[in-house]
């Protein structure tokens, strides 16, 4: 066998393997965002403890919910993106813990992507009223009127 045969056969057999998906490929695209803390962490918080002991044993939260500051959320998510096609999520976890006006912990409560909802994307547009520019006056409408040294007046001249 010619060497030049021996490549082509070689080549084959990679191309053919490399195709087989393992859970271990599957893994070098996937990626982990957010910050949730381990069980045990999320264990210590108990009802009745206060801001600073969440934070201090938890660490700060991914968000803190902009119209009732007294809900914190803890959050990760691994999303698998493979080249141009559209990302996938794997797994989700989502923790909220709900403070009272004194800053104490009334409820702890866990969501992972099971239990999670899947929201419709609204497409619909909101139509702006005003000029309606042809071809010319939207391509060429503004020609001449732009000086970069500023306006020269004649009477100065």
């Amino acid at each position: 066998m010619s060497i030049n045969k021996m490549f082509c056969v070689c080549s084959v057999a990679v191309l053919l393997t490399a195709g087989c998906s393992t859970d271990k490929a599957n893994e070098w695209f996937v990626t982990h965002n957010g910050n949730m803390p381990s069980n045990e962490r999320i264990a210590r918080i108990g009802v009745g403890d206060t801001k600073d002991e969440v934070s201090r044993v938890l660490g700060a939260p991914s968000s803190v919910v902009s119209f009732d500051k007294n809900t914190w959320i803890y959050m990760s998510s691994d999303v698998r993106r493979i080249a141009f096609f559209a990302p996938e999520e794997i797994n989700r976890d989502v923790l909220t813990i709900k403070f009272n006006d004194e800053g104490e912990v009334v409820a702890v409560n866990r969501l992972n992507k099971q239990n999670g909802q899947e929201i419709a994307v609204n497409t619909d547009e909101t139509k702006a009223y005003g000029q309606n520019p042809g071809f010319f006056q939207k391509y060429f409408g503004g020609v001449g009127q732009y000086n970069p040294f500023g306006r020269v007046n004649s009477s100065q001249l």
